[in-house]
């Protein structure tokens, strides 16, 4: 049993990076950071040279690799560590495939200017992913490597073997070379072969990696080589990067959605020390000075006329589900349609319908956006916590009018963002204040514009019905989520750019393209239903106008939305049926072995009860009760069982306890597989209870933390985790699969403990209440 609160001993513990040491050979531009003080100093070496012309190649193995004197390795990855630790076990799958000691792996990330564009740092796909193309480009540079030895030594290079760095002769040790006297410091000058882009390159595909049954990294508990310094308070994050003659820039977005500067009052801050420019770009407002004081006290006391928005925003919560349910969607991505669906339902014995409900929600990053923009005539560098990289500087470039190849993107991890990051505003307000004084801006923006301003999680509608013959089978399954595009996607200009002009074209995105498959999580692509139709109709939004309901991906977007419809109808279902919930999910699991046995370890553990839910009334006033729910986010198989109390006084539901048996394939750090269940649990209850953005026809109403209110520690349950390895496949992605099953699992235990059905989220007091008078008028 693991608690999310306690750490094994031995954790603190991890490899210590030398910034010297990385530097040794590689002949590129460093930019590092004092671990102490208040600010961390971005150095100058080599900031302001030109850049080369050329950039990393994909077939060059020195895009990938460097070996230096002492045999450390350094890696070159445009995927990122968005505090997931997901570093770690890349670092694993490199030392792994070169034989050298997980210490000796540098990871160099997210810098444009010296990484190859594997895509976006989001949906599950890092290790899924990168892990194969940094495996591929390591075993390139082990065969290099023992080619380079088969020449020192003057043995064939099948008869030579590794073991720490160390190449050696099979049978005569004492004739050894070390990776670091072979190259160290000095290019490979070697070409791999590379095919596809982002996240489906292939690199070096035709060289054979090795054996995982030699595994001795991968699969191992390495404890995380970011912590150390974040539990002793050295790392540096996104708000602590600075560099000399930096100014602070504020970014004045419009009090109403849709709404315009007429008028701006420049005189109204006068009397404000070191103040340096107003800026205006078109309808892009900002204020520079020369403290973060002075900014935050200008763009509070700028006086600007604003124009009244030509367009509102729906009026709350119940127009945004009546313009889901009654607007003709433009795309009805149709995902299964099988069998004859009418047919089996005229020969139902039973039909059921329901309808369920996911609101707007925000990512919530603890930190909010920062980002430090140097922009220069030849030249603009950007220091930020963008989940994309390479998406970031295509849009800065696109918003300063420059070539991609003279903006490059640095990345500094920022504080969580979920992928709230993938489009990365601030980067841009930073550019255009930057450009326009001249010298580098450092921009963060306030807790009020974070929850007002960054792109939400976008509502859904859920509408289910199903038929059941007479041995209680689904013999029908209609699944439709009605939802509307992202229109914060990549293609999609940010707020900045908007705002100075660019304007979007097309819809928005179905999110197809960045990982999220339509209809995953629906049921019918988790039980054998014959005849079935799985739809994800998408709505138009609003898009040509300021408005801060923006949407974009949110962790595990549209799965845990459509588990939650899918998963809680069929527990109706079984509860109508008065079967036991897990007998009547493996019922109809067919002989897919790994779903069954995600459900049997989750529920083994949990201590299941078979019976049909409700549980026998209780007489007292907090009720419990278990739930379960089933999930295949990507071919990641997740079951969870949560446990609940609830108060039928005041309706509060706590989450006592989650059990998750997990199976993500090869799983390249068990711990680092823990740590994200625990923290997809935390944010998967916090997100069932209490999240959701509340809004009116001006704009965003909960700016703090008060009226968006999230988990506490008191209220964190406790977590047992169930790991289901399985070495014959590769890597699935374990960042966000855990998350989908639990808002089910709590609805359905809510059910079990109450009999009242919620088909709402969040699962607030109010709306438990309400459940709970509705289920005694029908009695």
């Amino acid at each position: 049993m693991r608690r999310i609160r306690g750490r094994e001993e031995g954790e603190l513990s991890g490899k210590q990076i030398s910034r010297r040491d990385f530097a040794k050979g590689t002949g590129l531009l460093i930019v590092s950071f004092r671990l102490f003080g208040p600010r961390a100093i971005a150095e100058a070496a080599g900031q302001t040279a030109a850049r080369p012309d050329a950039e990393p190649e994909v077939t060059s193995l020195d895009s990938w690799l460097a070996v230096a004197s002492d045999g450390t390795v350094t890696v070159f990855t445009s995927k990122v560590d968005l505090g997931t630790g997901v570093l770690t076990a890349l670092s694993q799958v490199v030392a792994e495939e070169l034989d050298v000691p997980f210490d000796r792996i540098h990871m160099k990330t997210g810098d444009t200017g010296n990484t190859i564009d594997q895509s976006q740092t989001s949906g599950s796909r890092t290790l899924h992913k990168a892990g194969p193309q940094l495996r591929q480009a390591a075993a390139a540079g082990r065969r290099a490597l023992l080619n380079l030895a088969s020449a020192r030594l003057g043995t064939p290079a099948e008869k030579l073997q590794v073991s720490d760095g160390l190449v050696s002769v099979a049978g005569s040790p004492a004739k050894k070379v070390s990776y670091g006297d072979l190259i160290g410091g000095r290019r490979f000058d070697i070409r791999i072969t590379a095919s596809g882009s982002g996240a489906e390159l292939k690199v070096a595909a035709e060289i054979p990696a090795k054996d995982r049954k030699n595994y001795k990294i991968v699969g191992t508990s390495v404890p995380r080589v970011d912590l150390p310094p974040k539990f002793t308070g050295e790392f540096s994050y996104s708000i602590d990067v600075s560099v000399p003659g930096m100014l602070h820039g504020r970014v004045i977005r419009p009090p109403v959605a849709d709404s315009k500067p007429l008028a701006v009052d420049e005189k109204s801050i006068a009397e404000i020390p070191g103040i340096v420019r107003v800026v205006r770009e078109g309808n892009f407002l900002g204020v520079v000075a020369n403290t973060e004081w002075s900014a935050m006290q200008a763009a509070g006391a700028l006086k600007v006329t604003w124009s009244d928005p030509e367009v509102k925003l729906p009026a709350g919560r119940d127009a945004v589900f009546a313009y889901l349910k009654n607007t003709k969607s433009y795309d009805d991505q149709i995902v299964v349609n099988e069998g004859n669906l009418e047919t089996a339902f005229a020969g139902a014995t039973k039909t059921f319908a329901a309808m369920y409900h996911w609101p707007f929600q925000m990512h919530g990053m603890l930190g909010p956006s920062c980002a430090l923009a140097d922009v220069r005539p030849d030249q603009a560098t950007v220091w930020t916590g963008t989940q994309a990289s390479f998406r970031t500087r295509k849009e800065v470039a696109k918003l300063l009018r420059r070539p991609e190849k003279n903006v490059r993107i640095v990345y500094v991890e920022g504080a969580g963002c979920y992928g709230r990051l993938c489009a990365d505003d601030v980067a841009e307000d930073a550019a255009v204040l930057s450009r326009a004084v001249g010298r580098p801006v450092r921009v963060q923006w306030t807790r009020a514009d974070e929850h007002a301003w960054e792109p939400k999680g976008p509502p859904q509608l859920l509408i289910v019905r199903a038929g059941v013959d007479t041995g209680g089978n689904i013999t029908a399954w209609e699944f439709e989520d009605r939802s509307i595009p992202w229109t914060a996607a990549p293609d999609y200009p940010n707020l900045a750019s908007r705002q100075t002009g660019i304007l979007p074209q097309g819809p928005g995105s179905t999110g197809t393209g960045s990982g999220v498959v339509p209809g995953i999580s629906s049921g019918g692509d988790l039980y054998h239903i014959r005849n079935r139709k799985i739809s994800s109709p998408v709505v138009p939004w609003i898009q040509n106008l300021m408005t801060p309901l923006r949407t974009n991906n949110l962790r595990a977007p549209g799965s845990a939305g459509r588990c939650f419809g899918s998963e809680t109808f069929l527990d109706e279902l079984a509860a109508q049926l008065k079967v036991d919930p897990v007998q009547f999910r493996l019922r109809h699991f067919g002989n897919d072995q790994r779903k069954i046995e995600a459900l049997l370890a989750a529920t083994k553990k949990a201590g299941w009860n078979q019976r049909p839910s409700p549980a026998p009334a209780s007489s007292g006033r907090i009720v419990a009760g278990r739930g379960v729910a089933v999930s295949n986010r990507e071919d990641s198989m997740i079951a969870a069982v949560a446990e609940v109390e609830v108060d039928t006084a005041s309706g509060k539901a706590k989450v006592k306890r989650v059990v998750v048996a997990h199976d993500c394939g090869l799983i390249a750090n068990p711990n680092g597989v823990e740590n994200q269940i625990e923290g997809n649990v935390i944010q998967g209850v916090s997100r069932t209870l209490l999240e959701e953005v509340q809004f009116d026809e001006r704009g965003v109403n909960n700016l703090d933390w008060l009226g968006y209110p999230v988990i506490r520690y008191e209220d964190v349950p406790e977590i047992e985790i169930v790991l289901i390895n399985r070495p014959e496949l590769d890597f699935l992605g374990a960042g966000e699969a855990s998350l989908v099953p639990i808002p089910a699992a709590i609805g359905n235990a809510i059910f079990d403990a109450t009999g009242a059905r919620l088909r709402d989220v969040p699962m607030t007091p109010e709306r438990v209440l309400a459940a709970l008078a509705a289920r005694s008028s029908s009695m």
